[in-house]
């Protein structure tokens, strides 16, 4: 299981929470890569509900991660 930046952003606008079976038909009836559906479908899941694609892929870059401080504009 693989995931890049353009991968995971397929998964971004998913209406969070959700469950490995409701992401794998989210990503499915969306267009994305078939690489999304394998990666998701490679998920050692026992039930459980996703908050947020950064539990899936622990290295997605939230706004933290960028060195853009946002009250100095």
């Amino acid at each position: 299981m693989y995931w890049t930046l353009e991968l995971a952003s397929y998964l971004s606008d998913a209406p969070w929470p959700m469950t490995k079976a409701e992401l794998i038909d989210y990503a499915i009836r969306t267009g994305a890569p078939m690489e999304v559906v394998e990666n998701l479908q490679a998920i050692e899941d026992e039930g459980e509900v996703y908050d947020a694609i950064d539990e899936i892929w622990a290295d997605y870059p939230t706004d933290e991660d960028y060195l853009w401080n946002e009250d100095e504009y």
